[in-house]
């Protein structure tokens, strides 16, 4: 018989020991009565802080809109279709294309003098005809004596003057009338006189001078 050897097992090695925590030193305990005092008690309200102020919406300025080349158009009214004619019934101008029937106009290279009325009598030989119109009239501005009243003595009137005085246009000549008075002696230039204002301003001690147109 074999012996069965007892074997024997290796003991285990010791477990470590925690290391013994060191206990922190407890708070003394409130007594219940001032502890139920604290809670009671209303706490102060936390500082609040001043509410930011609100930046005010500011508005973009405004601008017109932009004008182009696109924005470019006649004026109402003045323009229309081009009349389309021959076109049909249903068009209003088809068959005779708005010509009527047959005549002079309902043909192509019809043309007429100006004045033309048809064979009818043209007004321009029906109305009656009196007196001459001169088409080399010329048209004077007129500026009496009474006008000239406003200058200083001895003042040079030109009609470059009376222009800026409001009395003549630029663009005509100018011719002095009598009417009214002077007391003045006015040194005048113009392009046509009356007798009678050329007298007056000499009795004043003025003097006229005749200018070409």
């Amino acid at each position: 018989m074999v012996d069965k050897k007892k074997t024997t097992k290796a003991p285990a090695p010791a477990a470590k020991k925690p290391a013994a925590k060191t206990a922190r030193p407890k708070a003394p305990a409130k007594p219940a009565k001032a502890a139920a005092a604290a809670e009671a008690a209303p706490k102060p309200p936390a500082a609040a802080r001043p509410p930011r102020p609100q930046k005010k919406a500011v508005a973009a300025p405004s601008r017109p809109p932009a004008t182009g080349i696109h924005n470019l158009a006649p004026a109402a009214g003045s323009t229309h279709y081009r009349k389309r004619v021959g076109r049909g019934p249903g068009s209003g101008h088809g068959k005779t294309a708005g010509r009527g029937y047959k005549g002079q106009k309902s043909r192509t290279g019809y043309r007429h003098q100006r004045g033309f009325e048809g064979g009818q009598m043209p007004l321009h030989r029906r109305v009656p005809k009196r007196g001459f119109t001169n088409i080399f009239r010329v048209e004077y501005d007129i500026v009496n004596i009474s006008d000239l009243d406003r200058f200083e003595a001895g003042a040079a009137v030109t009609p470059q003057s009376l222009v800026e005085a409001r009395l003549s246009r630029k663009s005509r000549p100018v011719k002095i009338l009598g009417d009214g008075e002077i007391k003045k002696a006015l040194t005048v230039s113009a392009h046509k006189f009356s007798a009678s204002a050329k007298a007056r301003i000499e009795a004043a001690g003025g003097r006229c001078e005749v200018l070409s147109r």
